[in-house]
């Protein structure tokens, strides 16, 4: 790791801005509380990270932001439709 300058902002790391809907980010909240992340932002670097590692899930991530999109403007998909399309079980 490299020293961070006086300020304690680490001159190899960027802020970047992230928009997402209230109801979206109020999920994020609870899921890195829920899974044991220190911060919001941990858990958003590990959602990244996993994201670049396992690009294979990158069509979750896709599906997830249509389904926020839908979810905002009163449409949606149902649980069915979900399970049927990832194959998992109803419990």
């Amino acid at each position: 790791m490299s020293k961070t300058d006086s300020d304690g902002n680490d001159p190899e790391i960027d802020r970047i801005n992230l928009r997402i809907s209230r109801s979206f980010l109020d999920v994020v909240d609870e899921t890195w509380r829920e899974r044991g992340f220190n911060s919001r932002s941990e858990f958003i670097r590990y959602a990244l990270r996993d994201s670049v590692n396992h690009p294979e899930g990158a069509g979750v991530w896709k599906d997830l932001a249509i389904s926020e999109a839908q979810f905002d403007k009163g449409e949606g998909t149902s649980s069915e439709e979900m399970r049927e399309k990832y194959g998992t079980d109803a419990e």
